[in-house]
């Protein structure tokens, strides 16, 4: 029996040690802090977006993102580097910045998502959704401008079922305030909501009980050893580990340890926030998972908290809460559903989402026949964790790819 080793124990990696169990390996899982999931899957959205996964690059973002960053409670914030793979990763992501890519990129990602929706089926069997808070919740996408509306339902061939603003608000009724601003919305059915941080924690529990799972390291690795074209070993603050093959699933610090193997991935880290709030018996919270467009902010219910989750800063490898950003978010949210929760007990959470410059994430092989990549999946790591995962396995083990991986691969 083959030996691998995950590096990274946030929802990419146990998803990776999982499907790669069932492939039939034996799995050994490295994880530098002492819990799963305690990272960029902590306290993300908590959408699981299948069908809505539009690439962060695209026709006109430039100029809208000058205009964001000149915003008090724009939803980007930009903090130049002397840094090179800033600079190198900023060029790439505009250069995708057209209409001909992002429509590229969005097809090779709804494969993606959609096949992430069929796994997370499969692993419904091994990790009850009830566990995690899962929900079918829908998802409705508002529009304050009329102008954005329409180009939204022009690219909607059919898919999706376009709202007016009333219509909105009498399927979303937490909408309510929001009323007067909203142009219209679009929603589609089977888009879902969950707590990933207890998916991580479910899925964790189900790994340790597998009869091929060798166990967590805990530790953080530093190195990865290379002789005659192959990796020989992991050099790490437990020690030197050694297996047959090593997969890379370590969020954004698979950059640096990539790095060491002279591989250069295009990584940058796109610090988001959220805001966990208590919900009560009175308030009025959001039943459907909702995207307000224009402003980038996410809700979702989750058990009962509500989610909300916001704002790019590329201030690179800076977690720390801006209380400046957490500020703004709450007024916004104030704003948009003033009755949904308990906006006096907010929780806020910052972490940072490894992202490409095309949004598409990086699957399978590196020049070393026995180094594997899953990284890259930015703020849909939760939503297509599952199906990179199978696609990784896959890969790992030679099957033939249920599409082509063109754009999900090293390039």
């Amino acid at each position: 029996m083959q030996e691998v080793i995950v590096i990274g124990g946030g929802v990419i990696g146990l998803t990776s040690a999982w499907w790669l169990l069932e492939a039939g390996y034996g799995v050994t899982l490295l994880e530098r802090e002492a819990d799963v999931g305690s990272g960029a899957s902590y306290r993300n959205g908590g959408q699981l977006s299948y069908r809505y996964v539009s690439p962060l690059a695209d026709q006109g973002v430039p100029l809208k993102a000058l205009e964001w960053m000149i915003q008090g409670d724009g939803p980007l914030r930009f903090k130049p580097e002397a840094d090179l793979r800033q600079w190198c990763w900023l060029a790439k992501f505009l250069a995708n910045c057209n209409a001909a890519d992002n429509r590229k990129t969005t097809s090779k990602l709804l494969e993606l998502g959609e096949l992430s929706r069929r796994a997370m089926g499969e692993l419904e069997l091994a990790v009850p959704l009830d566990q995690f808070a899962w929900r079918n919740a829908g998802k409705l996408v508002v529009y304050r401008s009329k102008k954005a509306f329409d180009a939204a339902v022009a690219k909607t061939s059919g898919a999706g079922e376009v709202l007016s603003a009333a219509e909105c608000v009498a399927r979303e009724p937490a909408l309510s305030a929001a009323l007067p601003v909203l142009a219209g919305g679009i929603f589609n059915e089977g888009e879902a909501v969950a707590d990933c941080h207890a998916f991580c924690e479910v899925l964790a529990a189900r790994l340790k009980e597998h009869p091929r799972f060798r166990g967590v390291m805990h530790g953080e690795a530093r190195r990865i050893a290379v002789n005659n074209g192959r990796v020989t070993g992991l050099d790490t603050t437990a020690g030197m580990l050694w297996a047959d093959n090593y997969v890379l699933a370590a969020g954004i610090q698979s950059r640096d340890l990539a790095a060491t193997a002279e591989i250069a991935l295009p990584l940058y880290p796109l610090k988001g926030y959220s805001l966990t709030v208590p919900i009560r018996a009175t308030d009025v919270a959001p039943e459907i998972s909702v995207t307000d467009f224009e402003r980038k902010v996410l809700y979702a219910r989750i058990g009962d908290s509500l989610r909300v989750a916001a704002m790019v800063d590329m201030v690179g490898e800076d977690a720390s809460l801006d209380p400046k950003r957490v500020a703004a978010l709450t007024r916004q949210v104030r704003e948009t559903m003033p009755n949904a929760a308990d906006y006096d007990r907010i929780s806020p959470w910052a972490g940072l989402r490894p992202a490409t410059p095309d949004s598409a994430p990086i699957i399978g092989a590196t020049k070393y026949p026995n180094l594997w990549l899953n990284v890259g999946q930015g703020p849909l790591g939760f939503t297509f964790a599952c199906g990179s995962a199978k696609l990784l396995a896959g890969a790992i083990k030679g099957d033939a790819p249920p599409f082509p991986l063109d754009g999900l691969t090293l390039r």
